[in-house]
């Protein structure tokens, strides 16, 4: 059996959001095992140095209150998505769903899809990009390199033009390999950087302070049940991403 959600029928996420609180998180999936969230631009996926309130604590704290649990809340953080962007994060409700979705994202069982609007046309249209990544964590960047480099790793994408918009493309991409700001790298080096990312290129900042990078999409096989699970969620709500998907 095939179970799809689609956040149409969700509240959407407008341009510039509320933080995020425990009562307008946007949960997309949820049962004793796994819960999945449509992320919005700023929240941090796993707490870090800056000390904010990462999503974790949030939605540790919606457990609690939706299932009036008096004590600690086991969350497991299972990938990670960059603050800037938006989209489909998954975290792990027991630790048997933890160990074996970690399992899955290790041996390249799950699927991915973003997508972003970025400045220029790729050329050719569709096809793929092999680079090697090496991250700086002095300035939190990749640097791209065209051959194999010593401490770079490979980073493979596939990408497909869904639109062409007045002023941006709107990509698909799928990704082959998981580096550190691999898509954001990958597609400026082609001259095609994500619109509003100022640190690969863009030439200006988006109004909510994020880039257009949105985690479309994720399928995988259930570590429990063994139901096939596909999660689709809607970008944040804006006229560009509104002219990205229906005009």
């Amino acid at each position: 059996m095939r179970l799809i959600i689609n956040s149409k029928n969700k509240p959407a996420i407008p341009l510039v959001s509320l933080k995020t609180t425990p009562k307008n998180l946007q949960v997309l999936f949820e049962d004793n095992h796994l819960i999945v969230v449509n992320k919005r631009v700023g929240d941090i996926v796993q707490g870090d140095k800056t000390g904010d309130l990462a999503l974790p604590e949030i939605i540790k704290s919606y457990l609690q209150h939706k299932y009036n649990k008096p004590g600690n809340v086991f969350l497991g953080v299972i990938h990670r998505l960059d603050r800037p962007t938006s989209g489909l994060v998954v975290y792990a409700k027991t630790s048997k769903a933890l160990e074996r979705m970690n399992a899955l994202f290790r041996n390249k069982n799950i699927q991915k899809t973003y997508w972003a609007l970025v400045k220029n046309p790729p050329n050719p249209a569709k096809g793929s990009l092999t680079h090697y990544l090496k991250k700086n964590p002095k300035n939190n960047k990749a640097t791209v390199f065209p051959r194999e480099t010593e401490g770079a790793k490979k980073a493979i994408l596939h990408y497909t033009t869904l639109k062409n918009l007045d002023h941006y493309v709107l990509l698909e991409i799928d990704l082959e390999t998981g580096r550190h700001h691999q898509i954001r790298a990958q597609l400026s080096t082609i001259k095609c950087p994500i619109k509003g990312d100022l640190k690969y290129g863009f030439n200006r900042s988006n109004p909510d302070g994020g880039i257009c990078l949105h985690a479309r999409s994720i399928e995988f096989i259930h570590p429990v049940s063994k139901e096939k699970i596909h999660i689709i969620a809607d970008p944040p709500k804006n006229p560009l991403w509104d002219a990205a998907i229906n005009s």
